[in-house]
């Protein structure tokens, strides 16, 4: 168990090391998109659905400031009905470009959580994001996948291990809710 947890921490360690600025950059982009008007949408699948759950609900909710405004953070992953819908009348792969065709604009972040960064609908999710000239984060593991042609900014884990990887994201996202507490 021990090397289990000597390995999580080697690797979170290593990607705050490469990553810390890129990923206080981001956290300065929401901010400044947000004060701007701007929306936060958040995509992933399975754990990573519920990560970007988790991070819209801190965002609209609070992560560490009590007093500070309810920030527009909207989790695609919650709608049953659009998912179902769109799972149905098109497939799975476009449940998530189809609500950021409907929803997000120029102002806007997306922000696309896989470990793998290649599943389908997130990648289509993320060409559709390209053509509304959003701002696309990914957080992503592995070499970073097919994400990385679309990305503003990947933070790619460098790991193989998807609870790594979960883990690890999970860091990345309180980081970004922290920078933007202190901003509002």
């Amino acid at each position: 168990m021990l090397e289990n947890l000597e390995e999580h921490i080697k690797v979170l360690r290593e990607t705050v090391r490469v990553y810390e600025e890129e990923i206080t950059k981001v956290a300065n982009e929401c901010c400044r998109r947000l004060k701007n008007g701007g929306k936060i949408y958040l995509i992933g699948n399975g754990g990573s659905a519920a990560d970007a759950q988790h991070m819209a609900a801190e965002l609209v909710g609070c992560f560490n400031k009590k007093n500070r405004k309810a920030l527009p953070a909207i989790a695609l992953t919650t709608d049953t009905s659009v998912i179902t819908s769109v799972s149905n009348d098109f497939t799975y792969d476009y449940v998530f470009s189809r609500q950021i065709e409907a929803f997000v604009t120029e102002k806007d972040i997306v922000i696309a959580i896989s470990t793998s960064g290649n599943s389908k609908n997130i990648v289509n999710a993320l060409i559709q994001a390209k053509k509304k000239n959003s701002y696309i984060v990914g957080l992503s593991g592995n070499n970073g996948g097919e994400m990385n042609t679309y990305c503003d900014k990947n933070i790619i884990v460098n790991s193989t291990k998807t609870p790594i990887i979960q883990e690890v994201h999970l860091f990345i996202e309180h980081r970004i809710c922290n920078i933007i507490d202190n901003q509002f």
